[in-house]
């Protein structure tokens, strides 16, 4: 049986009927395979269907993220998923308005549906930001959500790169880096604040004219480093746009920390690392390789 007739099975067994008409399925999340149909009434629904056990044990923390974001979310008409269906096996929620920027095709290639140098949406993005990097960090804790302070993040960084260095040959260039930069005092936030920490536009849905109707994709968010939400900015569209961002993010009341730019690059420089990490907790011999090669692409 396919992934398509798996996932609308399951659907149909928690009474929501579904069409394979012009169902799709969306291989390219991490995580979750991701299947778009729709019901009787013509009504789009999102079915996530875990791809590993250690991702539905993660889903009540989800739930958790969801209910707290959510309100202030909303009141920027801003959508984040209502999950209907929440199982072990299957998260079904209604579709949020809007198409995401960016998708995948089936050979893996980015398909970009907006301009990812564009002003307009690096504003955008700095205004949402901000609204999100000014919920309370307490109010997060107490609502059951992981929190972070500066020191746990700048040592947590640094476990996972002695964790990767164990286990993969590293670029003796990439682990200079690495160290150069967890040693770099300027670079590290002076406060956590509640972060996404995959917010991009493959998790970003916008309307015709480039307003941000919803995210998606609440999986990592945590009170957290705010670098975390600007990395994709730096390595989509480059410095210049990634300034735009910071500034509209300033305005609308972000706080700006001397730093937040440099570690917003730094961050995206240590994909690798964390691709690395991910292969390790899937323990997949394809991931493994994939990592190897990014970790010392000269060997």
């Amino acid at each position: 049986m396919s992934t398509l007739d798996d996932a609308l099975g399951l659907a149909a067994l928690h009474a929501l009927p579904l069409s394979p008409n012009g169902a799709t399925v969306v291989e390219a999340g991490l995580d979750y395979r991701v299947i778009m149909a729709t019901d009787e009434t013509g009504h789009r629904w999102v079915l996530r269907v875990p791809r590993r056990p250690d991702v539905s044990e993660g889903m009540a923390a989800e739930i958790r993220i969801l209910d707290f974001v959510a309100p202030t979310l909303r009141s920027e008409k801003v959508a984040v998923p209502d999950w209907q269906i929440r199982t072990p096996e299957l998260i079904a929620y209604p579709a949020l308005p809007g198409a995401p920027g960016l998708t995948l095709s089936d050979a893996g290639e980015p398909i970009w549906h907006m301009d990812p140098a564009s002003q307009d949406y690096a504003v955008r993005l700095g205004r949402l930001l901000a609204r999100l990097h000014s919920l309370d960090a307490m109010e997060a804790r107490t609502a059951g959500i992981e929190v972070r302070s500066p020191e746990q993040v700048r040592q947590t960084w640094q476990d996972d790169i002695n964790r990767v260095s164990r286990e993969f040959t590293v670029a003796p260039a990439l682990s200079e880096a690495w160290h150069s930069w967890v040693g770099d005092d300027i670079c590290w936030p002076d406060r956590t604040v509640m972060t996404h920490g995959e917010i991009y536009p493959a998790h970003v849905l916008l309307d015709q004219d480039g307003a941000i109707t919803g995210v998606l994709d609440w999986t990592t968010a945590r009170v957290d480093d705010p670098a975390r939400d600007f990395a994709f900015q730096y390595g989509a569209a480059g410095d210049e746009i990634l300034q735009v961002t910071l500034d509209a993010y300033e305005q609308a009341g972000g706080h700006l920390h001397p730093g937040l730019a440099a570690q917003s690059r730094h961050l995206w420089e240590a994909s690798p690392l964390g691709y690395a990490i991910y292969a390790q907790t899937t323990g997949a011999e394809a991931d493994r390789a994939a990592a190897a090669a990014m970790l010392n692409p000269e060997a």
